[in-house]
């Protein structure tokens, strides 16, 4: 029996920018609650917090993306011209993020300005993310295998309400993030944030859940017809669930709880994504299979990746594990 290599790797392609979405989320979040917690003590436990992994948090996107160009050649060429601003200030943000984190630890002279450096940079870079997928959501023009559209078409009250709840949603995991890591005033204002972002995530889930089937008569289909109707009715059940286990745990005084809620409120919002799409891996346009490059040039690549990634997901596992528990607030970054 054949191998259907193209959906496998659409699968693992997924898989890297969930993982991403997940991880690296809650530690752009951090970055987006500098806003609101101006003490120099407090950012400095926050950083804290995410040091040891905000770096490896960024592998999931190398693969993602490179994973794209590799394996999807014809959804890399035409998806790219269409987001070109989006992703180019995505990374500008992301790298202007990463050079102001490790500087602000470096100068008492312009700290401010490198802590103003490294919130813009994470509340941008969220904000593009939003877009780019927004954008992807409502559709991109291909004609003749290329990009049909216009240099502005990913601008739309759309793709910018996306943008807003991606913001507005890993402000939840990082104030959830910091409820699990941070002790006393961080902790407890953090939990707080987490209450207030979880009322605004959960409302733009809303939204956004609302707009979507009326932007393209596949969603329409996809989410009322038989049988993807079944599944999609699940969907709003189970984000319900989450969104009682996070207000419960928050409540509660609970540390964990409420960090695993927050992220299968965008696991759970991710499969609903996933439902709409399959098997397009540009909406309406392209098939994960009319977008492939040879099978024998994926099924190369998938040896490369049957061993990178359980590589990655060890060491990802194990920074986790050796830097569990609480940050100590006398602790410093070197």
């Amino acid at each position: 029996m054949a191998i259907d290599l193209p959906t496998i790797w659409a699968a693992l392609i997924a898989f890297a920018v969930l993982a991403y979405v997940v991880l690296d989320g809650f530690d752009l979040g951090v970055g987006i609650l500098f806003f609101v917690f101006p003490d120099k003590h407090d950012r400095d436990v926050m950083t804290n917090s995410i040091a040891p992994v905000w770096d490896g948090n960024e592998t999931w996107l190398v693969l993602g993306g490179g994973g794209l160009l590799a394996v999807f050649p014809l959804a890399y060429a035409t998806v790219m011209p269409a987001l070109y601003a989006p992703i180019i200030a995505m990374l500008l943000a992301l790298v202007f993020r990463g050079v102001a984190f490790e500087f602000r630890f470096r100068t008492e002279r312009w700290r401010p300005l490198w802590d103003m450096g490294f919130m813009l940079g994470s509340t941008l870079a969220a904000f593009t993310q939003g877009i780019a997928l927004g954008a992807l959501i409502q559709g991109i023009r291909i004609e003749d295998r290329a990009y049909a559209g216009g240099w502005w078409d990913w601008l739309t009250p759309f793709s910018l309400t996306t943008g807003v709840a991606v913001v507005v949603g890993y402000t939840l995991l990082g104030a959830t993030w910091l409820n699990l890591k941070t002790l006393g005033d961080v902790q407890a204002r953090a939990r707080k944030w987490a209450l207030i972002t979880a009322v605004g995530t959960l409302a733009l889930i809303g939204v956004v859940s609302l707009w979507t089937p009326f932007i393209n008569r596949l969603y329409f289909e996809r989410w009322f017809g038989w049988p993807t109707a079944f599944f999609s009715a699940f969907v709003p059940l189970l984000l319900t669930g989450c969104a009682f286990a996070l207000w419960h745990g928050l409540k509660t005084d609970k540390h964990l709880q409420p960090f695993l809620a927050a992220l299968g409120l965008f696991v759970l919002s991710y499969v609903g994504i996933g439902i709409s799409f399959f098997p397009y891996i540009v909406p309406g346009a392209l098939t994960f299979h009319q977008a492939a490059g040879p099978d024998k040039s994926l099924g190369f690549l998938l040896v490369g990746a049957a061993v990178l990634i359980p590589i990655i997901l060890a060491y990802t596992a194990y920074a986790y594990w050796v830097f569990r528990g609480k940050i100590d607030p006398k602790e410093g970054y070197h």
